[in-house]
């Protein structure tokens, strides 16, 4: 259930593409309903497949998170796992460029401030290794940075915070430097607030608005990605907030 309403029929493309699909089909018994609809979805679908809007939208999303917040009252590091490439027959199990990106990131939070570092994400199919423990693996060997507790068991970003903060309170650790794309803080930073955790957010890239150009209002399949994401973010708030 979390998947479907997470990448599933309630973020785009998929939630217009249904209601064009389902107004052609109203449109069969009462068409004025039914090609409203359509229209309706058509236009949705166009405006979330340009630059200029999807971009309105992650500014929007993003300037939730407080800019140039004080870190130096952080006790540890934490890195959220994101995506991973599942292996073949060739190639063992590799980390997505989202959760590389983050590692990138921890270098720069380490080298800074040498904190001890907390990696997080379990399993994403029983068959496979927690990618806590791939993310470990790629730091301790390609940027010999040590890592000091690995939680292998969340399956979500709330997870993510509540098996971490059982690490970390044991060892009385109680304000972290989270490691995300700045797209996904807003939720993981209300997650770890949840169980009891201060999440300071680690400067990420952000987005910038985009309506300079005539393209920026022409369809692009790297604006819908980017509108996918950000409709994923706004559902898993309110999912989390209902749920947990």
């Amino acid at each position: 259930m979390r998947s479907v309403i997470g990448y599933g029929v309630l973020a785009p493309p998929a939630i217009f593409i249904v209601l064009c699909l389902l107004g052609a089909a109203v449109a069969l018994v009462w068409w004025r309903i039914g090609i409203t609809v359509v229209l309706v979805a058509s236009i949705c679908l166009f405006a979330a497949a340009t630059p200029a809007v999807s971009s309105l939208l992650l500014v929007w999303l993003e300037s939730r998170v407080q800019q140039g917040t004080n870190l130096t009252s952080a006790q540890a590091i934490v890195i959220l796992g994101a995506d991973l490439r599942p292996d073949d027959a060739a190639t063992p199990d590799r980390l997505g460029p989202q959760t590389l990106e983050r590692l990138f990131f921890a270098v720069d939070a380490y080298k800074q401030y040498h904190l001890p570092i907390a990696v997080s994400g379990g399993p994403a199919a029983k068959s496979q290794p927690p990618l806590a423990e791939i993310m470990r693996s790629a730091l301790e060997r390609y940027f010999s940075i040590p890592v000091t507790w690995s939680e292998c068991r969340s399956r979500n970003t709330y997870e993510n915070a509540a098996y971490t903060a059982r690490m970390l309170q044991n060892a009385d650790i109680r304000t972290v430097i989270l490691i995300t794309q700045a797209r996904d803080a807003p939720r993981a930073i209300w997650s770890f607030q949840r169980v009891g955790l201060i999440a300071l957010p680690w400067t990420s890239p952000r987005a910038e608005l985009k309506t300079n150009r005539i393209r920026d209002f022409l369809p692009s399949i790297s604006a819908l990605d980017e509108s996918f994401y950000t409709f994923h973010e706004l559902i898993g708030t309110l999912y989390y907030r209902m749920r947990y």
